[in-house]
């Protein structure tokens, strides 16, 4: 669903798997301390979950849309 959306709105983005990417798993228990999925780092706003109020707002800040 992310991944459709940042298409949509014509955003680049990376798209890592936790499951199968160790440093990646890492990075999330790190910043989030949890291993949820999606999280959304939009230049350092960790957005966890498919919250597209957050995640606009997130892009709308960082002038990318």
């Amino acid at each position: 669903m992310a991944k459709e959306y940042f298409k949509s709105k014509k955003v680049a983005f990376t798209d890592k798997d936790i499951t199968t990417d160790a440093a990646a798993q890492q990075w999330v228990l790190e910043h989030t301390g949890q291993l949820a999925v999606p999280v959304i780092d939009i230049n350092g706003t960790i957005i966890i979950g498919f919250d597209r109020e957050k995640i606009d707002l997130a892009l709308r800040d960082r002038k990318l849309i």
